[in-house]
């Protein structure tokens, strides 16, 4: 159940578990992703490189969107009552999911591959700064508990990317997101 208590120095969770440091620091990783991607779009002989980038950058918003939808975007709607916001949300992530699948289908020598690329960075760019701008501050208003919320989503997380084989987060989320 997600309704109640807010953050207290009495909580025994710790940062990373926080629903919404958590969102952030993906979008940072993400971000930090595409950033890498761009800087090698001009330099030739890069190719393995950039399908690297790429298919991390896939892997890593797949399961990002993946965790939102099945949990937080449900307790934010049901906190909020903001049918569209969270459906303009959904629609963002499904709009990138086909892009994602056409970027894996494809060699990084193709015509618009790296277009293809960048054009999934800029979405995903907006798609964040509505998330962190609009929607993350309406919920740390509502009555969510972004702790519990977010021990259910890195538990949720971690199943996901061992289920693809991946090794576990390999940088805390701890800080992400913290008000100063």
């Amino acid at each position: 159940m997600v309704t109640a208590a807010r953050r207290s120095p009495a909580s025994v969770a710790t940062e990373a578990e926080d629903a919404i440091a958590m969102l952030i620091a993906d979008h940072k990783k993400v971000k930090d992703i595409f950033k890498q991607f761009e800087k090698l779009n001009d330099q030739k002989g890069s190719e393995q490189h950039k399908a690297e980038l790429a298919l991390q950058a896939g892997q890593e918003l797949k399961i990002h969107m993946q965790i939102e939808e099945e949990i937080f975007y449900p307790a934010v709607r049901k906190a909020l009552h903001d049918e569209d916001m969270i459906d303009e949300a959904v629609v963002e992530h499904a709009g990138a999911r086909k892009l994602i699948e056409e970027i894996e289908s494809m060699q990084p020598s193709e015509a618009l591959y790296d277009a293809k690329v960048i054009v999934l960075g800029e979405q995903i760019e907006h798609h964040v700064k509505e998330e962190e701008a609009e929607m993350f501050p309406k919920v740390r208003k509502s009555k969510v508990d972004t702790l519990e919320l977010g021990a259910e989503m890195m538990k949720r997380k971690l199943a996901l990317m061992h289920a693809q084989g991946l090794s576990g987060p390999r940088e805390t989320t701890a800080g992400a997101g913290r008000k100063k």
